[in-house]
């Protein structure tokens, strides 16, 4: 299987992983390997379905090709692509931990994780490389090292991993819901509640594809968020949010999706009366637990929150 692969789509190292599938009920073939290979995004996972890396009982499959128990698959996973302009950049990091396996930054807001199309420099991916010369060779082509992410201008905790032993088993902490993370915002109006659970899969708005929405299930990922009331202040709250899962803008589209919006937020916010002028939302991800992905250490961080939301709450709790 290994040289018909080869040879169909081109010499060169790579790696043949062969799986079985176990599961009672069918599963479309990108979502199961998606949750085989951890340490490849769905993204990745689908292009590799594209270009017939993935057969299914030795045929060809697609991304929606349904699996059913007894099915034997091949998924043949080609070597990272080289990087096409990702350089090392001298940013200064706020390192709340490090040490040889991974880093973990309390990241200030209007820095993206990685480069992408339009930004491809000035981010906390390019301040990495800088600081950690061997983090290239791990993981994805723009996103090495990369465990999850923070909005651009979101601040807080972030984990990043130096080794890609650290980087899958930290995935599948996130992905197993191992490891916490818990936001605090600032929201629109007063929840009736003390506490809720928010439930609606997530996926590209219908009329404007630079957003997300709370969409039918067929048409999203699965996504849930927990949400704790900290403090009213009148037409304001502050809110914790803890994530089961990690969609792109999840706690922003799931707050608006509610109708409490996180104040300051430009894509998913209309609301134009605010305390005081702020460049982006107010929300922060403030704390991280997680085990460490080689000594099994248990391990918990905090990120102080940013001095423009500490001007913000003590604004509130004066008026």
């Amino acid at each position: 299987m290994l040289n018909e692969i080869q040879h169909a789509f081109g010499e060169g190292e790579g790696e043949l992983f062969q799986l079985n599938y176990n599961r009672a009920m069918p599963m479309r073939l990108d979502r199961w390997l998606v949750s085989q290979r951890s340490e490849q995004s769905r993204a990745h996972i689908q292009k590799f379905i594209e270009a017939g890396y993935a057969k299914v009982n030795g045929l060809t499959g697609k991304a929606k090709t349904p699996l059913r128990p007894g099915d034997q698959i091949h998924l043949w996973v080609p070597p990272p692509e080289p990087l096409p302009y990702l350089k090392p950049e001298k940013i200064d990091l706020d390192i709340l931990f490090e040490d040889d396996h991974l880093i973990v930054i309390n990241k200030n807001a209007g820095i993206a994780v990685h480069p992408a199309p339009g930004n491809k420099s000035g981010t906390l991916v390019n301040a990495l490389i800088n600081h950690c010369p061997n983090l290239p060779g791990i993981g994805g082509k723009l996103r090495p090292g990369i465990v999850h992410r923070l909005d651009k201008d979101t601040t807080g905790c972030i984990v990043v991993a130096k080794s890609q032993e650290a980087l899958v088993k930290l995935q599948i902490q996130i992905q197993k819901r191992i490891a916490s993370r818990n936001y605090i915002a600032v929201v629109h109006g007063a929840p009736k509640e003390n506490e809720g659970l928010i439930i609606g899969s997530i996926g590209r708005h219908p009329k404007d594809r630079k957003k997300y929405a709370v969409v039918d299930e067929e048409l999203g990922r699965y996504a849930c968020t927990h949400w704790k009331l900290i403090e009213r202040f009148g037409n304001f709250s502050l809110l914790q949010f803890k994530l089961d899962t990690g969609r792109t803008h999840q706690i922003r589209v799931h707050s608006a999706h509610i109708g409490h919006p996180i104040i300051g937020d430009q894509t998913y916010s209309r609301c134009k009366k605010l305390p005081m002028n702020l460049s982006s939302q107010a929300l922060h991800a403030i704390e991280l637990g997680l085990i460490h992905p080689i000594t099994l250490k248990e391990m918990k961080f905090r990120a102080p929150i940013p001095t423009v939301f500490d001007r913000l709450l003590k604004l509130l709790r004066n008026k």
